[in-house]
């Protein structure tokens, strides 16, 4: 059987069934004089979770590799200034609309809405101060913290008063939750929540994520025009340089030198994730959560195995991190690559992709799970 390493079945989890968790709170910078950020810090028997409230972001995830040494698999800032002064979007919470809008326009409602040109002719990432570099209230919950923030009518350009919260949770020691809801009371709003947390799995970042094997349960991706835009195609993924086909082996630098990721090599694409079979439900069964992306490193032994609500991912390989390694590892080109889960870029201009439109009494709800685990070969 030339499957019995496929990288998405074979193995059990290296993690109890029931780690407890601590979470502690500390100082971790101040903004300006009413606004304290916290640092939280949730340990579990075997892994650790460090997150801020700055941006609802994640600072790092500690899991053990094949000799049970528990190191950080992201890639991030580890000090408060260099979170606020960075432009990377390190391991921060997205909004309100993630990834790009052409040329920073959208029409809703008989308005046209004008946004940030934050991105050559486009709109990223929610604009010039996007949810990555806002204060977000914290409460504990079970297993971890839940970040609330309300995004007011016409921030950034947007229309309607936006509730949301960001729960991260881990639970058992190795499952990484990121679960958000969000409502509008006022007016029609596009939204599209993400998590942009850049990962390397060979631990502190031993070295580039070129040699990490990934499978992404995806036929197809959006093609995008010179500026990163989406054409409106779903373009079939076969025997192109773009699959990562499920049990293929591939690694993420096997190619990668023929791809454009927007004038650098890499990739940073939409991938269509396969939702025709339901992989899993959520436990209240409200979200379907559908089999994503699996990625693992030889050298380690981690796994990653990733499941989400979403109907797209991102793959990005980390294209515009600096190029001078003297200078500036670990952040350096292609050292980290990201799976964002999340509704298609541009899509408040496309009708033919999924609604991003949040109405006043719906309630937006997306849940993403990353699970590790250790792979003996």
């Amino acid at each position: 059987n030339n499957n019995n390493n496929n990288i998405e079945h074979t193995m059990s989890s290296s993690s109890s069934s029931s780690e407890k968790t601590t979470i502690t709170m500390e100082p971790f910078g101040t903004l300006n004089t009413n606004n304290d950020i916290q640092k939280i810090i949730i340990n579990s028997a075997s892994s650790k979770l460090v997150l801020t409230n700055y941006g609802a972001t994640l600072i790092s995830l500690s899991v053990p590799d094949k000799d049970g040494i528990c190191e950080d698999v992201t890639l991030c800032y580890q000090t408060f200034d260099g979170i606020r002064k960075g432009n990377t979007f390190y391991g921060a919470t997205i909004g309100r609309y993630g990834n790009r809008i052409a040329k920073g326009t959208f029409d809703l409602n008989g308005e046209t809405y004008t946004l940030a040109i934050n991105n050559g002719v486009n709109h990223l990432h929610g604009g010039n101060v996007g949810f990555d570099k806002v204060v977000w209230n914290v409460e504990e919950i079970e297993n971890g913290v839940k970040f609330t923030y309300v995004s007011k009518d016409g921030e950034e350009g947007y229309p309607g008063t936006l509730t949301l919260s960001a729960s991260y949770t881990l639970i058992n020691g190795n499952r990484l939750c990121f679960e958000y809801e969000a409502t509008v009371v006022d007016k029609e709003t596009p939204i599209n929540i993400c998590n942009h947390t850049y990962w390397n799995l060979s631990g502190n970042c031993k070295s580039k994520i070129l040699n990490h094997v990934l499978e992404l349960n995806c036929d197809k991706y959006l093609p995008v025009d010179d500026t990163q835009i989406p054409t409106g195609e779903l373009k079939v993924l076969k025997d192109t340089d773009m699959d990562f086909p499920i049990g293929s082996k591939l690694t993420i630098g096997s190619r990668i030198n023929n791809i454009d990721g927007g004038g650098e090599p890499g990739y940073d694409h939409c991938y269509v994730i396969n939702q025709e079979q339901q992989e899993d439900n959520d436990v209240d069964g409200e979200v379907k959560l559908y089999h994503v992306a699996t990625a693992y490193d030889p050298i380690s032994g981690r796994r990653m195995n990733v499941k989400s609500s979403e109907p797209g991912v991102q793959l990005y390989t980390g294209n515009f991190l600096s190029k001078d390694v003297e200078k500036d590892v670990p952040h350096i080109q292609h050292n980290a690559f990201c799976l964002e889960t999340q509704h298609f870029p541009n899509s408040i201009n496309e009708s033919t992709f999924p609604s991003v439109i949040l109405k006043p009494g719906e309630t937006f709800k997306s849940k993403t799970i990353h699970t590790f685990d250790v792979l003996l070969v």
